[in-house]
């Protein structure tokens, strides 16, 4: 049996996109965990995450609850843990 003949059986997974909302120019569209970032501090404050919109180019940042880090994490987004300093 070939290597690829025993791969045959496996499913392709498709990526994870997350809806978005752009506060500047309001635009809704979908983001790939790629275009995501996800920065958890030490308070609800202190957690967000940000992304360009795609359509007008701001800078977006916007407050990441436990349930959104749950989904964020499970979905692959790229996640930066902020440590407070003494």
């Amino acid at each position: 049996m070939s290597t690829i003949a025993g791969l045959s059986g496996l499913s392709t997974v498709a990526p994870v996109l997350f809806k978005a909302a752009c506060p500047e120019c309001r635009a809704r569209f979908e983001l790939s965990a790629g275009a995501l970032r996800l920065a958890i501090g030490a308070s609800a404050k202190t957690t967000f995450y940000s992304f360009t919109c795609p359509e007008c180019e701001a800078m977006v940042r916007k407050p990441a609850g436990e349930r959104i880090v749950e989904l964020l994490t499970g979905g692959g987004v790229r996640t930066l843990r902020l440590h407070s300093t003494p």
